[in-house]
């Protein structure tokens, strides 16, 4: 990943419309090596519809998205979906679907999220945070060259959100692209290297996270700082 320059993902003319209604229209933009890219805009303006596409779990009905062939990308969810299984039973089973034969990954990916001491624990009685972390050890197990992550924080409380900031800036630490939907302007302040504001399903502005924060360029992300209800 390291020697790449050009961008991992191009998202060309991307639009999605369901039931008749037009969610994301005319979105182009590229997607880098280096910090992470964080996704922010009012609600229903299309940042999950989005990183669905990105991720190929929907197909667009305009546009594409194009890749650099790069091998593995992973996601996670705003709510985790676990099996019925033990913590490491549920990592094993990603592995087991990607076709990794490396039972070795079940404990780092613990270790990374500092859950090794729950591995025989049925993931689905742990508290909401420690589920989340599971399901990052089951996404990190994968070792993606891109992790999208939707909202992955939006209903912990404080200190489970911090534990999974953590875990995510040190994956981004490591090289892994890191591609995330959020609400929250504080969140992307202590995240992001490059911030994309949506707002109606359009693209509005795309810019390194300092410039975005200190110099923005449309009225819609100056309302938006300013914490106005976008129209």
């Amino acid at each position: 990943m390291g020697g790449m320059s050009g961008p991992l993902l191009r998202a060309e003319g991307l639009g999605f419309t369901a039931r008749g209604v037009a969610i994301l229209r005319e979105v182009s933009f590229n997607l880098h090596p280096g910090a992470p890219s964080l996704i922010i805009g009012p609600n229903g303006a299309g940042k999950s519809v989005l990183l669905r596409l990105l991720h190929r779990l929907l197909a667009p009905s305009a546009g594409r998205v194009v890749s650099a062939g790069l091998g593995r990308q992973a996601m996670v969810f705003q709510k985790p979906v676990l099996l019925r299984r033990s913590v490491a039973q549920n990592i094993a089973h990603a592995l087991s679907l990607a076709g990794i034969r490396e039972p070795a990954r079940i404990p780092a990916a613990l270790e990374e999220v500092g859950l090794p001491h729950l591995a025989e624990r049925p993931a689905r009685r742990l508290s909401g945070g420690e589920q989340q972390r599971v399901a990052l050890a089951r996404a990190l197990a994968l070792q993606p060259d891109i992790l999208f992550l939707d909202e992955p924080t939006a209903s912990l409380d404080p200190a489970a959100t911090r534990a999974v900031e953590g875990i995510v800036a040190r994956a981004a630490a490591r090289g892994m692209k890191i591609v995330m939907t959020t609400h929250d302007l504080h969140q992307a302040r202590r995240l992001a290297g490059e911030i994309l504001l949506l707002h109606r399903g359009r693209l509005i502005e795309q810019a390194p996270a300092e410039t975005f924060f200190s110099q923005p360029q449309s009225a819609e992300a100056q309302a938006f700082l300013r914490g106005d209800i976008l129209e």
